[in-house]
């Protein structure tokens, strides 16, 4: 960890961050209260009761054919059979009725994730205070699969520059030369939206556009849909881009709030691992180690995927718990350990909050200082 913060203080390193759905669900609201956006199970649970009361037959039908029953997972399902099965019916609703339920999951998402970022100093906004405190060599690489544009406002706030995949000024188009070139200045973090997000939606043409508004009409990468390639287009670049990045020598992605149970996203961390072992990846875990089942399936077969858990930590395909030498490393050490370690010992870095402090903190001796030490008086000699 105290080599960790070495390197994220400085700006010579490629450097990523995957965020997944348990970083909003770490972060406060303005009152104190948790979450400011539920995670995945609690999304689930959210929409799906307010839409019991009008599809109960249509939800208890899917939950029974599919193996998850996330809420991406059944809205998947819903688009597939609102484009196939046409005036058939399927659980008492044909493929007009299924696209018209599957408007309103996204209606339902929009508004749980449509928040602000609760001010001030916010966990977003202590990670683009890390991000634009130094000069880099190469730029940060956000990828996230939230829909939510706290990441957004996080950057506008400080009017800090930021690429998403998309140009324009009426309709914003993605353009997939940029993503796949990523050759803008390095000051310009790159904001990877791999679920979609909560501005993007289908243009006349029907291609996908940002709109900068909560439409939420384009949210998940629809794995079962037959969509058309200028549909598909913003989320298999963006997958592409992820699988580059770690095929780029000497990079370093770092996860938080992320389970690694998305099958899209672990097959191409599994591949380009594989391929690449310059490359590495370091999964900062909320739960205990044995909990964290598909990323340490991950850290198993991979030894550049080193996984941080709060009971445990698994490195280079080793496996152990935190534990204390007897004697320090370095007189820093003792309060760089406690930014990372609670008073009884566990990992803190898996939530979002004490994560970001520790980056944004990174440059900063003053919150790694010791006291200091009382020295006994020394007599001075008398002047001559």
């Amino acid at each position: 960890m105290a080599a960790l913060r070495t390197i994220i203080a400085q700006g010579r390193k490629r450097i990523g961050l995957l965020v997944g759905a348990g970083a909003s669900a770490g972060m406060a609201k303005a009152d104190g209260s948790y979450p400011l956006i539920p995670a995945v199970a609690g999304l689930t649970d959210k929409v799906l009761g307010i839409l019991e009361p009008t599809y109960k037959a249509q939800i208890d039908g899917l939950k029974a054919e599919l193996a998850q029953h996330d809420i991406e997972t059944i809205l998947s399902r819903i688009r597939s059979l609102s484009k196939v099965i046409g005036t058939a019916k399927v659980h008492d609703l044909d493929g007009p009725g299924f696209a018209t339920f599957g408007e309103a999951i996204c209606a339902e998402i929009g508004k749980i994730v449509d928040v602000r970022l609760p001010m001030p100093g916010s966990a977003y906004a202590n990670l683009v205070n890390w991000i634009t405190g130094t000069s880099r060599d190469y730029p940060i690489e956000v990828f996230t699969t939230n829909y939510d544009l706290l990441f957004e406002e996080a950057f506008e706030s400080v009017r800090a520059p930021y690429f998403d995949g998309f140009t324009g000024g009426r309709e914003p188009f993605f353009d997939p030369v940029s993503v796949s070139r990523c050759d803008l200045p390095a000051r310009w973090t790159r904001l990877w939206k791999l679920h979609g997000s909560l501005g993007w939606r289908a243009s006349d043409k029907g291609e996908v556009i940002r709109t900068g508004q909560s439409s939420a009409s384009h949210l998940v990468f629809p794995e079962h849909l037959k969509y058309d390639q200028t549909q598909k287009a913003p989320y298999a670049a963006l997958l592409d881009r992820l699988r580059a990045f770690l095929l780029t020598p000497d990079t370093l992605l770092i996860s938080i709030g992320f389970s690694f149970a998305d099958a899209h996203i672990a097959a191409r961390l599994d591949e380009a691992l594989a391929a690449n072992p310059a490359a590495s990846v370091f999964a900062f875990q909320y739960k205990n180690l044995d909990e964290e089942h598909s990323a340490c399936d991950l850290a198993r077969r991979l030894p550049n995927f080193s996984l941080y858990a709060r009971d445990q930590a698994k490195v280079n395909g080793m496996r152990g718990p935190w534990k204390a030498p007897p004697d320090l490393p370095s007189k820093d050490w003792g309060p760089i350990r406690s930014t990372y370690l609670d008073t009884d010992g566990n990992f803190t870095l898996g939530g979002i909050e004490p994560f970001a402090r520790f980056f944004a903190a990174s440059k900063s001796i003053q919150a790694f200082s010791t006291p200091p030490t009382m020295l006994p008086p020394v007599a001075v000699p008398p002047a001559a």
